[in-house]
């Protein structure tokens, strides 16, 4: 489906920027609380990959948490994955909501009890791994790359577990003679696009769901060897949270175990943000106003907790 997303929202939606952190640091400009006022008094701190699903599903929180729940404020924290499940363990954040699973398995098992993983939220089919524009013909598999025109694996962030995989396991099965290069979503986006516009030949990490792929018509490498491990199959999307929450705050408990959102609300949640000149409130409030039926029932259940 196309919802209207250019280049540039793309490339505004990609995490890990300086942009990104500028938007998460004025999101706290968001509702006076009109919900509950036994919630008045609350703050409450998310975690944020800066991915763009993550963009949209931690502003579109925030807003109902201060406008239809009450809370005081909710601060949105900008954070690499490691630090963001070592802070949801410790204490420091209460929730992360864009945790993919098998992907992130070895980090949820380093914080063991100190968490509690809710069942997925995203009920869309998810996709990851290495990819190329379509335009590379001859070009199918990971076997295929040495000799294809480039010399270079455009990468995520260093810490992100994919890019490790790809550097310990999959570069080494297949002998690649291409170098990885790991920067940040938005840096490899950015290359991407120059190299696309060019039809220059190029192998990525895109994924789905995202606004990358309204803009790059690719295909994923078949992986033969199956080096790319878990990556290489649909990933669910979930929350962890404190082991706490529920005990300290289950009206925020009872929200993050609710909510659920298919792959059409999420495209058009992060189109209005883009609509919205990349601001994470006032796109989550735009999209409220067409969409308030499907989060009554996660308002229904903190309210009722």
């Amino acid at each position: 489906m196309k919802y209207g997303l250019t280049r540039k929202d793309m490339l505004k939606l990609s995490g890990g920027t300086l942009a990104g952190v500028s938007l998460l640091g004025l999101a706290g400009c968001g509702g006076g609380g009109s919900g509950s006022s036994g919630n008045s008094s609350k703050t409450f701190t998310l975690g944020n990959i800066g991915w763009a699903e993550n963009i949209a599903v931690a502003n579109l929180t925030k807003v109902l948490f201060e406008e239809d729940l009450g809370y005081q404020e909710v601060e949105l924290k900008l954070l690499d994955v490691g630090p963001l499940f070592q802070g949801v363990a410790g204490g420091d954040l209460q929730a992360f909501q864009d945790v993919w699973m098998p992907n992130h398995e070895q980090l949820l098992s380093k914080v063991g009890d100190d968490v509690a993983h809710l069942d997925p939220w995203f009920q869309g089919q998810t996709a990851f791994g290495l990819a190329v524009p379509t335009y590379m013909s001859g070009v199918e598999s990971i076997a295929d790359l040495n000799g294809s025109g480039t010399d270079t694996i455009l990468g995520i962030e260093p810490g992100a577990p994919f890019v490790t995989q790809v550097e310990d396991e999959v570069i080494p099965a297949y002998n690649l003679n291409l170098d990885l290069k790991a920067s940040s979503t938005a840096g490899m986006l950015t290359e991407a696009e120059s190299l696309y516009n060019n039809e220059e030949p190029f192998v990525f990490m895109p994924w789905v769901p995202h606004p990358m792929n309204e803009i790059f018509e690719y295909r994923f490498l078949k992986d033969p060897k199956n080096a790319q491990g878990v990556f290489d199959q649909p990933a669910k999307i979930s929350t962890v949270v404190n082991a706490d929450l529920e005990s300290d705050d289950p009206t925020a408990f009872a929200f993050m175990n609710a909510y659920t959102l298919n792959e059409e609300q999420l495209n058009t949640l992060m189109d209005e943000i883009s609509k919205a000149n990349d601001d994470g409130v006032a796109g989550s409030q735009a999209w409220l106003e067409k969409n308030r039926d499907v989060v009554k029932p996660w308002l229904d259940a903190a309210n009722k907790a």
